[in-house]
């Protein structure tokens, strides 16, 4: 067998116990979840934000090193903090106490 990862080696012995199950109408299925990932990626706005210039560069930066637009790094990172993917380190650090 080829080598596998720990996430790998974890879906093949859940496949091999038989914990999944096969879809009913596999096709409406993929239809619906197509349907919400083209909602989620949808850009259908545009705003204006005004930042300082010490932040723009950084955000410009840190999308170099990820290889990606920088207002498209920024769209991430907002997305991500409205659905809970990120949190600020004082709210963070308070939930800890």
């Amino acid at each position: 067998m080829s080598k596998i990862n720990q996430e790998e080696r974890g879906l093949l012995t859940s496949v091999e116990r038989g914990e999944w199950r096969s879809v009913k109408d596999l096709e409406r299925e993929r239809a619906r979840y197509r349907g919400y990932a083209r909602a989620t990626l949808r850009k259908d706005r545009r705003i204006n934000i005004r930042l300082s210039t010490k932040d723009l560069e950084a955000l410009q930066t840190l999308a170099i090193e990820e290889g990606v637009p920088y207002q498209t790094l920024i769209a991430s990172v907002l997305h991500k903090y409205v659905s809970g993917g990120l949190v600020e380190r004082r709210r963070l650090a308070a939930s800890r106490r």
